[in-house]
């Protein structure tokens, strides 16, 4: 069932990417998002001197693919983000919920119902070293904190956080038993050749038999049914392929994963590199026959 809601923005300094201050005309609830730089402009509001909870995102270096999210909750909202600007350096971004109906234990349940949506989706890095045990809270209590939690997850992806929201298959390929090229086929582009270096190579393509981070076009996405490795230098040619199952959105940034329908496969022989314009530095399209029957890279594009 549908459940449509009206919100409204206000943005006190004028800058859309700056403080953002969003309320649903028909709850009590209030959401405040703004990078960490603009702590200043904001701390002081009255707003903030309650129970509530709060989201921290960034990337770390170890992962530059997936936001690390940290969740917690907190007495005294402002409290606990000056603690977090002196001892957490990995976040650039906040957003705080926070409502007149919520007291601490509220916020402790809402803040376990959150990490536990987190670890579920497995769409970040979750920085929050332990699980937190549900907190005992009434059925009345719960059935209301489900109200505000619902109203969490439709407000984050308004601001650019979307690693709460779960995996959406993008495309469903048909499973089928050998590649089929046929007239009507050929010429479509749909497969994507994609730049791997040995560790990835070894470990994802080829061990996992999924391939991710991946900018894929919109116009795309429906077409692709292959894969195809570069293999960087020393290699420098396209070397195996496989059939993909289904495409998923990855991460933050509008990338996708490609879980492949089995194994990846060896091509007959490895199309070497003879490109003028330089290496593959991201995804390119080409067809299926072509992958089958170029001897060069330049016959594939």
């Amino acid at each position: 069932m549908s459940n449509p809601f009206t919100i409204r923005i206000y943005v006190p300094g004028g800058d859309p990417e700056g403080v953002r201050i969003i309320d649903r005309l028909s709850s009590t609830a209030k959401f405040f998002a703004f990078p960490r730089n603009k702590w200043e402009e904001i701390k002081n509001r009255q707003d903030l001197m309650g129970a509530g909870v709060y989201i921290l995102s960034g990337y770390s270096e170890e992962n530059p693919e997936l936001p690390t999210i940290y969740v917690g909750q907190a007495d005294i909202l402002k409290n606990r983000i000056e603690q977090h600007i002196k001892n957490k350096d990995f976040w650039d971004n906040v957003v705080m919920f926070t409502s007149a109906n919520i007291n601490a234990t509220h916020a402790k349940w809402l803040e376990y119902a959150l990490i536990k949506r987190l670890n579920e989706t497995k769409r970040s890095i979750v920085e929050n070293g332990t699980s937190p045990q549900e907190p005992t809270i009434s059925e009345a209590e719960r059935a209301e904190m489900q109200v505000l939690l619902t109203e969490i997850y439709q407000t984050l992806p308004l601001v650019d956080l979307r690693a709460f929201e779960k995996v959406k298959i993008i495309t469903l390929q048909l499973e089928t038993a050998t590649p089929i090229i046929s007239e009507d086929t050929k010429n479509i582009r749909n497969t994507i050749v994609v730049p791997a270096q040995e560790e990835g190579f070894k470990k994802v393509f080829i061990g996992d038999s999924t391939w991710w981070a991946i900018r894929i076009s919109g116009g795309m996405l429906d077409k692709i049914k292959y894969i195809a490795s570069y293999q960087t230098a020393p290699v420098s040619a396209v070397t195996y392929y496989a059939e993909v199952k289904s495409i998923e959105q990855f991460g933050e940034e509008g990338k996708y994963k490609l879980i492949f329908n089995g194994p990846a496969k060896k091509l007959d022989k490895p199309i070497p590199f003879d490109l003028k314009s330089g290496g593959i530095q991201g995804p390119r399209y080409t067809t299926f026959e072509k992958l089958n029957k170029a001897k060069k890279m330049s016959e594939l594009f």
